[in-house]
Order: C-alpha cells, then sequence, then structure tokens
C-alpha cells in the first residue's frame, strides 16, 4: 500500500529524498500532531551522538521550507550516508 502524500510539496519532495537514502517513514496514530516518524535504516548509536537518526515530521509546521531543510540536513549528515553513496 502506498503511503499518504504530505500536503506541504516541499516536505513531500524531502521526505522522498530521505526515502531514496533508504529511510522509512512511519505514519502517525489518527490523533497525532505528526505526520509520520522518518527513521534511518541503520539506527547506529554511534551516529549523531547517540541520538538514533529519526524526526517528527509535523502534519503543519509553522514553517514548511525550514522543515524541509531539516529533513535534508539530516539524512545528509547520517554518518552512514558516505558508505551508500559510494
Amino acid at each position: 500500500m502506498a503511503r499518504k502524500k504530505h500536503p506541504n510539496k516541499a516536505i513531500e519532495g524531502s521526505i522522498r529524498y530521505a526515502e531514496r537514502h533508504g529511510w522509512t517513514l512511519k505514519p502517525a496514530g489518527k490523533s497525532a500532531h505528526a505526520f509520520g516518524i522518518l527513521k534511518c535504516p541503520h539506527n547506529d548509536r554511534d551516529c549523531r551522538c547517540g541520538v538514533f537518526c529519526q524526526a517528527s515530521i509535523w502534519s503543519t509546521p509553522r514553517s514548511p521550507e525550514a522543515m524541509a531543510r531539516q529533513i535534508r540536513r539530516m539524512v545528509a549528515n547520517c554518518i552512514h550516508q558516505n558508505d551508500e553513496t559510494d
């Protein structure tokens, strides 16, 4: 089953960028404020100082463009990013 698209084009583009790099989007529940949780496939303790690579994606963030940049930055800064692009 295909996942639901994010209503903002910039955020949807960033989610697709993350998915192309192996990340997955876990949909939020019906009564959640978040659209979903974006998770790294590696879930490595050493990545991002012990904060596992995951982030809540809000349905209606204050600044959608800033959230889109944040998603791309998180994917790009994953320590496993260079492993997959080689």
